[in-house]
């Protein structure tokens, strides 16, 4: 089973002995980071610094003359990730025998929300969500495919992970959060993401439902959740709360904006790649679920891109409706965390990627070789050494 971990540029560029380092672990691939949203990371083993603070959405890389004009475009990185960051640490990680594939955050951008704030999803009570670009808003779209080729297709790339490409929702961490207290479940999450922009807005009219009642529904859907009600999961959690045709309605809309936006970015993608080229999209097996994983159709997606990348941290149930599918030559990778302080397990890696396989996985992925310490990258190297 291909192994690939994820890494920064910052991972790599100073530090001279990060290339051997991580290909000592036994992976044959990086998913090194071409664009990414804010963040601050640790870094255990960097020469110069400890804490690398990423101060806003930024692409790691000098953007090229597409965007000259327009109001929607990539903002470089300071000096976290300074000039070409991403060819340097792309250049010294194949030197060191590793494959390279861009990893590329889209629909996730809290400083595209703040300087543009009509980009944002709006929710049922008006808030906006700076961090979520609205995915049915043209200009959006368009900003996003292209961000999706430039980003992905970087010189001596091999192949791209995308990442939020579909609607985000009110999961989002955030400095301080604070957005934990009531409990919503799959359902209420649901409702919260319910977009309520302009384009949003005829885009439900379209399907039949009138927008300020459904979000009076939505609200008034809400309110027990409030009040401590407890959580409802699942599509019928969402069925129950809405009501079935008005839930249907939302759902169609959502889903064909989410749809087509991926079929465009990979088209985009692939129109600037060199033959060869591996397109992979991070992937829930829900279409109404929100976040980094967009929620996709497994057949549809199946068909469109080369593979999925797919979160595993709660158990590898999520690769069984991919794996269904039987896309001969298709790229099932399991999402695996293997940094212990942030909630991964890489002393059951062996088992966690033996049981991957029985469902279907290729590839494994790892996150994060950067995060981790030095314990945990010693059992990431013994459960790759034992495949």
């Amino acid at each position: 089973m291909k192994a690939s971990t994820f890494v920064y540029p910052w991972d790599v560029t100073g530090d001279p002995g990060a290339p051997a380092r991580i290909a000592s672990l036994g992976v044959e691939q990086v998913t090194l980071a071409a664009a990414y949203h804010s963040t601050r990371a640790l870094t255990p083993r960097h020469p110069r610094h400890r804490i690398v603070t990423a101060e806003h959405a930024a692409v790691l890389y000098p953007p090229d003359g597409r965007w000259e004009g327009r109001a929607l475009r990539p903002y470089p990185a300071g000096d976290w990730a300074p000039g070409d960051a991403y060819g340097e640490a792309a250049e010294a990680l194949a030197a060191a025998g590793l494959e390279v594939h861009s990893w590329v955050v889209l629909a996730h951008n809290s400083r595209l929300g703040a300087e543009h704030p009509d980009t944002s999803v709006v929710n049922a009570y008006g808030d906006r969500y700076p961090w979520a670009p609205c995915v049915a808003q043209p200009a959006t779209r368009a900003y996003l495919a292209d961000l999706a080729a430039e980003a992905a297709v970087r010189p001596g790339a091999a192949g791209a992970e995308l990442e939020s490409l579909g609607w985000y929702g009110l999961q989002h961490l955030h400095a301080h959060d604070k957005t934990g207290g009531v409990g919503l479940g799959d359902a209420g999450q649901y409702l919260m993401a319910l977009c309520f922009c302009p384009a949003c807005r005829a885009g439900y009219g379209a399907q039949g439902l009138d927008a300020d009642g459904l979000a009076a529904a939505v609200r008034e859907a809400l309110e027990p959740l409030w009040r401590g009600a407890p959580e409802d999961q699942g599509w019928t959690g969402v069925e129950k709360l809405l009501g079935e045709d008005m839930a249907a309605a939302t759902r169609a809309w959502r889903d064909e904006r989410a749809r087509t936006l991926q079929e465009a970015a990979v088209a985009a993608v692939r129109a600037a790649a060199p033959a060869g080229f591996q397109v992979l999209l991070h992937a829930d097996p829900v279409t109404y679920h929100v976040g980094a994983n967009a929620g996709v159709d497994p057949a549809h997606i199946l068909s469109v891109a080369d593979g999925v990348v797919v979160p595993c941290a709660d158990g590898p149930g999520l690769l069984t409706p991919f794996a269904a599918q039987e896309r001969e030559g298709a790229v099932l990778a399991a999402n695996f965390g293997v940094v212990s302080g942030m909630g991964g397990s890489p002393g059951t890696l062996t088992a966690d990627m033996a049981r991957a396989r029985e469902l279907g996985a290729t590839e494994a992925r790892l996150y994060h070789a950067g995060l981790a310490s030095d314990a945990d990258l010693e059992a990431v190297r013994e459960a790759l050494a034992s495949r």
